[in-house]
């Protein structure tokens, strides 16, 4: 798939379309593993709220997963690395990072590149698979829970991300079901990581218990529920709030606030106008920790090739930045 800026100077016509649903929708139906996981992962995140359930070593746990997880796990790897190959790394450290982004519920690595690839060949037009111009809800999450024919893995696969299942290890994701059982690992990894130290400080087996599902609910529910939203944002909020620095025949908009709170995804116009572009924050206050974890992992030697962005692209810029309606 070229990563090539569409031509089509539309940007305010763009701005005020709408979409219908997709055509290729499954009439009447229910994804019925994504809504049960979304659901029982929203009801066990809102245990936070529970006192019993909070320790301070938790909500650092969920602080610091949002940056593990997240922003090396699905910004780094699925998105820059996987989906647009920003940069290239050793095969061991990418299998690695996929791992942590397996660990965030967004799906294998093959099926999260092979949309995102989608998108942009499509992005707000029908064949997107999520754009907001549809509702805001379907941009955000509608999307995952209704079947869309159009995404069958088999074809999908075919087309979007051949390259990335002719490495054995995400075909392994695909057919093996590792995915699943890498997250029930994770569920029990964080348990015992609580369970164990305050068992053995208080000589207590409910406190053991207690500062183990506090890890648990802080460190894996809550914070891939937080990851998710801030992922979907991408998706919803940043193609209709925001400015813009290029000119690009979509509805893409840098977001100040998602952009800050994604570690960099925020500045989507950006990203739109150079998909490969390892960085997308492209001015000096456009804050991008994704692409310093990237700079950090090229001056560790473990990153290499780093695609960097053009300052200028003549007749593309946008020098009005307020916000076009």
């Amino acid at each position: 798939m070229s990563n090539a800026i569409k031509l089509r100077p539309a940007t305010r016509e763009t701005s005020a379309a709408r979409l219908d649903m997709p055509a290729t929708l499954a009439s009447g139906g229910v994804d019925w593993p994504y809504a049960i996981s979304f659901t029982l992962y929203h009801a066990l995140a809102l245990l936070a709220f529970v006192p019993w359930f909070f320790s301070w070593p938790g909500l650092v746990a969920c602080l610091l997963g949002i940056y593990v997880f997240g922003t090396l796990g699905i910004n780094l790897c699925y998105h820059r690395l996987l989906t647009h190959r920003s940069f290239t790394c050793p095969k061991w450290l990418e299998h690695f990072l996929s791992i942590l982004g397996v660990c965030c519920l967004q799906d294998t690595p093959a099926r999260w590149v092979a949309v995102h690839r989608m998108h942009h060949q499509h992005s707000d037009e029908t064949e997107d698979p999520h754009s907001p111009l549809v509702t805001f809800f379907w941009g955000h999450m509608g999307w995952l829970l209704v079947p869309n024919n159009k995404l069958a893995r088999l074809d999908l696969y075919e087309r979007y991300c051949k390259d990335l299942l002719r490495d054995r290890f995400y075909l392994n994701l695909e057919r093996q079901l590792f995915w699943v059982w890498i997250n029930l690992t994770a569920w029990v990894v964080f348990f015992t990581l609580g369970f164990v130290p305050g068992w053995i400080a208080t000589g207590d087996v409910l406190a053991g218990v207690q500062f183990g599902l506090s890890l648990l609910v802080w460190g894996v529910f809550l914070r891939t529920v937080l990851v998710w939203h801030i992922t979907w944002s991408i998706n919803s909020v940043t193609h209709l709030w925001g400015y813009r620095n290029y000119d690009t025949d979509e509805n893409s908009r840098n977001n100040i606030l998602i952009g800050l709170v994604s570690n960099g995804e925020g500045w989507h116009n950006n990203h739109h106008a150079q998909p490969r572009a390892a960085a997308h924050g492209h001015k000096w206050w456009e804050f991008d920790v994704t692409y310093i974890s990237i700079c950090a992992l090229r001056a560790a030697g473990l990153a290499g090739n780093v695609v960097p962005f053009k300052a200028t692209m003549p007749g593309r810029l946008v020098t009005n930045h307020q916000p076009l309606e």
